[in-house]
């Protein structure tokens, strides 16, 4: 009951940003081009300043010798998702383009902004653990999941396309931050292994690092619910298919997880990270990645405002069960 209470607290914390998001925009108190100028905040400076300062603190020799089997993990569970989606869409819909959509959200959920939030706020003694797990899920999303999924003629799009993906802000600073933990270079955790101690010379710039790692999550949340303003209610509430993907995604799979690995007795970190990976809303890619070619994305929206919604519910459910 505590790990309930304390999840639907920050839950009901990160939903105030998606409520205060929705109704400034409702109210015309946000610009029009605010989701699109936070988006590139997040982007480019908010989120990889929060895998720089992650990697920096916590990628040394001894989590290096351990991350080949966390993302074997993490691979398993991506390749299971897939399949097992590709498999459900056949049985919701007809529609090809529908069934990229849901095959989408299914496999890939919100790991990304509300996954990094709501571990940070859960679970942070994981939250590196979490970060690095999410590294094959990106993967997944850069090669496979927007290219084939949700970009228009992506079979006109090549090998070298996809590759370049990879070379964006977030992967850069991740690969910065790895350099820098493993030498040391901005400092090094102290002797309880709870506090990093910047080197004088690069305090302020850790401090700075830190201090936008700190904004990510309130305005990545704020950009959900900008984002969620401009979904058309009346039809999202009316479209039962919407809330048949949403508790797939919210119970089902993170339930049968649940369930595997109660029998199997898995435990331990690498279980948690995914488990929250599983337990995520559906992403918002659905909606902005077609939106930019011209495609329908009403039901994307519906399905992006009805799992943000529920997930304050199923959450702290999942993470009972966890303790229990």
């Amino acid at each position: 009951m505590d790990l309930f209470l304390s999840t639907m607290s920050q839950m009901a914390y990160l939903f105030s940003f998606i409520a205060l998001g929705f109704v400034l925009t409702k109210i015309g108190a946000l610009p029009k081009e605010s989701a699109k100028v936070i988006s590139k905040l997040e982007n480019n400076l908010l989120l990889p300043a929060m895998v720089l300062n992650t990697f920096t603190q916590r990628f040394t020799v001894k989590t290096l010798s351990d991350a080949g089997l966390t993302l074997l993990y993490s691979l398993g569970v991506l390749l299971v998702a897939i399949f097992v989606s590709l498999v459900l869409v056949r049985f919701l819909t007809g529609d090809g383009y529908l069934r990229k959509i849901y095959t989408y959200g299914l496999c890939f959920s919100n790991f990304g902004f509300m996954g990094y939030a709501v571990v940070n706020a859960l679970f942070p003694a994981i939250y590196f653990e979490y970060v690095l797990f999410t590294l094959p899920l990106w993967t997944g999303i850069y090669v496979w999941g927007t290219p084939e999924l949700l970009i228009a003629d992506a079979n006109k799009k090549g090998i070298k396309h996809r590759l370049k993906n990879f070379v964006n802000p977030m992967f850069i600073c991740m690969i910065v931050g790895m350099i820098f933990g493993l030498t040391g270079t901005m400092g090094s955790m102290d002797a309880a292994g709870e506090t990093f101690v910047a080197h004088g010379a690069v305090k302020w710039f850790m401090d700075v690092i830190a201090a936008a790692e700190k904004c990510m999550s309130p305005l990545a949340m704020l950009l959900t619910g900008i984002t969620l303003a401009f979904i058309d209610l009346k039809k999202t509430f009316t479209t039962v298919s919407i809330y048949v993907v949403s508790l797939i995604r919210l119970l089902v799979f993170p339930g049968i997880f649940l369930a595997i690995g109660t029998l199997c007795g898995l435990e331990g970190t690498r279980f948690l990270c995914a488990l929250c990976t599983l337990a995520m809303p559906l992403g918002l890619s659905t909606i902005v990645v077609p939106a930019a070619y011209g495609r329908d994305t009403s039901q994307a929206a519906g399905m992006a405002l009805i799992s943000h919604a529920l997930s304050c519910i199923t959450i702290p459910i999942i993470f009972s069960f966890v303790q229990l």
